[in-house]
């Protein structure tokens, strides 16, 4: 892997990782009920176990990607970046929210793209 891929990769590592942190400790705080646009703290309540599962997923492809690197295994790195590029586009369709495209799938694409070419 050179070392754009290996940035680029570590990236979305560290925003999986930043996701599991918002969805599993912050969901129900101002900072996690702003991040994801809930319609009140009440709302945060009633679904942080969906959220805290939610994060714990992040958690893994982020474990994913940091192991893809550390054993320099690209297709362990193609197979979790394909992942995390269709958990975006589903939850930019699901939620009708194209910010979710652009946060997600499009850092995954950048480094996959980074993966095939350099």
């Amino acid at each position: 892997m050179s070392v754009l891929t290996i940035v680029l990769i570590s990236f979305v590592a560290l925003e999986h990782f930043y996701f599991l942190v918002l969805e599993m400790f912050f969901w129900t705080t101002p900072k996690g009920i702003k991040s994801f646009g809930l319609k009140s703290k009440a709302f945060a309540e009633d679904t942080k176990v969906l959220a805290a599962n939610q994060g714990l997923y992040n958690g893994f492809l982020a474990a994913g990607l940091v192991l893809s690197v550390l054993l320099n295994a690209s297709y362990f790195a193609f197979f979790f970046l394909a992942c995390v590029i269709f958990a975006g586009i589903y939850g930019a369709y699901s939620t009708k929210n194209i910010k979710l495209f652009y946060i997600q799938s499009l850092p995954g694409l950048l480094a996959l793209a980074a993966l095939a070419f350099l």
